[in-house]
């Protein structure tokens, strides 16, 4: 494989796993402002927030970044409708304002999508409750001009969507909300915090906090996970934003008090998309009061979420055949000449919501915000939440933080600047630039030989325009079909810009194949390994574990089991 280019790469914007020994080495040798356990999109915001204001940060992750709860959503960047019908406005509000801003940070990652909400009959919602709701909705999120929620009557709902039961549509509410990558964007906002001098680093475990006087943290013990190597990272404040993890931080810290975590769990299935073939993004509600998304992506149709409580293993969760058939149900009952079956569905993934518990709630009917939980040891802890949120959430944590470190001096550190900064760089400004980019993109790709649409709005909604380093990189590598070749080019990118460190890292988190594009996960995992261990020198043993890691999560993606996997 020819790696002449890799000399040239701008050091700045490099955040890879070929630096990795040298990232041990610093982290290790400094002490820093705080130090975050977790590398979810929660962490990487408050990493962001605070490597920007001119804090010394370092991160750490266990697995890899966004491999629980913030790969797991339902990939929307959105108010959170449902949460109008139990009051909670000032949630509603915070996070349909943060739509807009989170867009307009990385315009071909955050995409607008006009949502459908269908009114039947006999449904939850009646066409009067719907108008105040989305009025109120627009309001709370000052949503102005064309994407001001539309009324429509029966006709206009089967024109925006001929597969809905024409004998139970009255009409239906038209929106706007913005689809999203979790994992993506998440991997963005680190790269972007390490831009601002942040140490970030996956796969490393800590293991045990230490502590000094007055019984205060001091610095965690950590264990490397590629290696077994213990090391010791020092701090001035520690911050645990560790999603399903975070009770189980608070437990090693003896902080745990009266409020913790109730877990849910929500799945989302997905179909090729001529066997759910959707003109657009729809917002239905189902038997039990419930709303379900049904999202065009690509070569798919994805449909989520179930929510159900959760008591089983943190690092194996999975689908079971009960959640799937509440969904396809759901699915076969709205939409008219549809009769899907679990060998229908190419694919799934499944997550868990670390909520704060409250006494006599359903999993529904319990609420989406975050709390902050400080203890006497110094531990910030941070659960709840929505992915539309983490700006706010990681700025009411540094706030916290700033309390600890500097009382005094509050003019030592600047405000938060994350509204303003621009997520992915090389800039995108607009959605007309993203359209023109993309169109160049296709032109490009037809030169090369690639004549499909798909990939120029993959390329360019996956990487933005540093597809531009792929395409340049492209041919360099030599492979035996132009797809093999595109794939490999994008390892070389992620394992140089993206700190790639595993199959997993790359099949499920950068490109999200294992979800929307399955087919290639099975061409394409053997000269991918072989790519892999190229770069990183893999034993052989190495390369049996990941072999066996994917054959997992591929069964995983694609088997409903009886029952979820316990606690170990």
């Amino acid at each position: 494989m020819n790696l002449d280019k890799e000399e040239t790469l701008n050091k700045s914007l490099r955040f890879s796993v070929l630096d990795r020994k040298q990232q041990l080495e610093t982290i290790q040798s400094s002490t820093f402002d705080l130090i975050i356990i977790g590398g979810g999109v929660t962490g990487a915001g408050i990493a962001l927030d605070a490597a920007s204001r001119g804090l010394n940060v370092c991160l750490v992750e266990k697995n890899d970044f966004a491999s629980g709860t913030s790969n797991k959503s339902t990939k929307l960047i959105h108010g959170g409708l449902r949460y109008l019908k139990q009051f909670e406005v000032g949630l509603v509000r915070e996070s349909g304002s943060e739509r807009a801003i989170v867009h307009n940070l990385a315009p071909h990652l955050v995409i607008p999508e006009k949502m459908l909400l269908p009114l039947i009959k006999g449904g939850t919602y009646g066409k009067w409750m719907t108008s105040i709701g989305l009025w109120v909705y627009d309001f709370l999120a000052n949503v102005s001009g064309k994407d001001r929620r539309r009324m429509l009557n029966k006709k206009q709902t089967l024109n925006k969507e001929p597969l809905l039961d024409k004998n139970s549509i009255l009409g239906g509410g038209y929106y706007a909300e913005y689809r999203t990558d979790d994992g993506r964007l998440t991997i963005e906002i680190l790269k972007k915090a390490a831009e601002y001098c942040a140490s970030i680093i996956n796969y490393c475990k800590m293991d045990s906090f230490i502590y000094g006087k007055n019984s205060k943290i001091e610095s965690v013990n950590c264990i490397d996970v590629n290696t077994g190597e213990e090391l010791n990272i020092k701090a001035k404040t520690f911050v645990s934003p560790a999603g399903p993890w975070v009770d189980l931080l608070r437990k090693k810290d003896n902080s745990i008090t009266d409020k913790y975590l109730h877990l849910t769990k929500g799945i989302h299935i997905v179909f090729p998309f001529e066997k759910l073939p959707i003109s657009q993004s729809i917002y239905f509600d189902v038997s039990d009061g419930r709303m379900i998304f049904a999202i065009p992506r690509g070569k798919t149709t994805y449909v989520g979420t179930t929510d159900t409580n959760y008591y089983g293993s943190l690092d194996r969760v999975v689908a079971t055949k009960e959640d799937a058939t509440y969904l396809l149900k759901a699915v076969n009952h709205t939409f008219e000449g549809i009769n899907l079956t679990l060998d229908d569905i190419e694919s799934n993934w499944t997550g868990l919501r670390p909520l704060i518990h409250e006494v006599d709630k359903e999993p529904s009917e319990l609420s989406r915000k975050d709390e902050l939980f400080i203890s006497d040891s110094g531990l910030i802890s941070i659960a709840g939440g929505k992915l539309t949120g983490y700006r706010k959430m990681a700025d009411r944590v540094i706030k916290a933080v700033l309390k600890e470190i500097a009382p005094n001096r509050k003019g030592l550190f600047k405000k938060s600047r994350t509204i303003k900064i621009p997520l992915v760089t090389p800039v995108i400004h607009s959605d007309k630039e993203v359209a023109l980019y993309q169109q160049e993109l296709a032109k490009r790709l037809t030169l090369l030989g690639i004549d499909d649409f798909y990939f120029s709005r993959y390329l360019c909604t996956t990487y933005g325009r540093n597809t531009d380093l792929i395409l340049e990189k492209f041919p360099d590598i030599k492979a035996n079909s132009l797809e093999e070749q595109l794939i490999r080019t994008e390892l070389w990118y992620c394992m140089h810009f993206e700190m790639v460190n595993s199959l997993s890292d790359f099949f499920v988190r950068r490109t999200a194949r294992l979800y929307f594009d399955i087919e290639s996960v099975t061409q394409f995992k053997e000269v991918i390994l072989q790519d892999f261990s190229s770069y990183l020198g893999w034993s052989k043993k190495r390369i049996e574990e990941e072999q066996k890691t994917m054959d997992d999560l591929i069964q995983d993606a694609t088997h409903y089991y009886d029952q979820e996997f316990q606690k170990v």
